[in-house]
C-alpha cells in the first residue's frame, strides 16, 4: 500500500503559512528528496493557488537557485489533485480537480501501485489526519516566530497520539519530525 504523507512547514510558536518563511537550502532539498519519491500531491485551493502562481514560471525559466529548480521541475511534473468547493477549474498542468473528500476514493489511491501520496496543504492535512487517512506526518519545524497566523492542527476534533520515528536538523536550524499514528 502507498503511504499518505502529511508534509507542512511551521514556526516554532505553531503557525504555518507558505508566504512567511522561506526554506534553507539543506530544508529545500529534503522537500525534493519528498518529491522524487512520490506521485501524486494534494492540495487545498489556497495553497494550490500559491504554489501554481509562482514555480511554473521557475520551472520553465530556471531562475531560482541549483535545488529550487529542481523543486520546481519535480513539482511542475507530479500530478496533483486539487480540492475546492470554489474553484471552476485548476490550470496547472497535471491537475485535477475535486469538490469534495471521499475518503474510500483515497483509500482506493492508496491501494493502487506507485510511489508515496503527499498532502501539503493545512486544511487537507487536519480532515486527513480526522479521516485517519494519514500514514506519516513530517512537519518542519522553522526556527523562526511569527507571533499570529494559521495553526497548523487548529481544527483536530478528535486526539491523535503519534509514534516520533525520527528527526532531522539542517543547519539553518530548521528541524523536521518524522511522526506516524501511534498503534491502538
Amino acid at each position: 500500500m502507498r503511504k499518505l504523507i502529511a508534509a507542512l512547514n511551521m514556526t516554532l510558536d505553531g503557525f504555518c503559512d507558505h508566504t512567511a518563511m522561506v526554506p534553507a537550502k539543506g530544508l529545500h532539498q529534503h522537500y525534493n528528496d519528498l518529491l522524487s519519491n512520490a506521485d501524486t500531491l494534494i492540495y487545498g485551493r489556497t495553497t494550490y493557488q500559491l504554489m501554481e502562481s509562482f514555480w511554473p514560471s521557475v520551472a520553465k525559466n530556471r531562475n531560482g537557485g541549483k535545488v529550487e529548480n529542481e523543486f520546481a521541475v519535480l513539482i511542475d511534473n507530479i500530478p496533483k489533485i486539487v480540492y475546492s468547493r470554489t474553484l471552476k477549474d485548476v490550470v496547472w498542468k497535471n491537475s485535477t480537480l475535486k469538490k469534495k473528500i471521499d475518503k474510500e476514493e483515497i483509500l482506493k489511491l492508496k491501494r493502487q501501485k506507485g510511489k508515496n501520496i503527499l498532502v501539503g496543504s493545512r486544511s487537507l492535512i487536519v480532515a486527513f489526519a480526522q479521516l485517519g487517512l494519514v500514514d506519516e506526518f513530517q512537519i518542519g519545524l522553522m526556527s523562526i516566530l511569527l507571533g499570529n497566523g494559521l495553526t497548523l492542527f487548529k481544527d483536530i476534533k478528535e486526539r491523535i497520539d503519534l509514534k516520533l520515528l525520527k528527526t532531522e536538523t539542517f543547519g539553518s536550524g530548521a528541524v523536521v519530525l518524522y511522526y506516524e499514528p501511534a498503534k491502538k
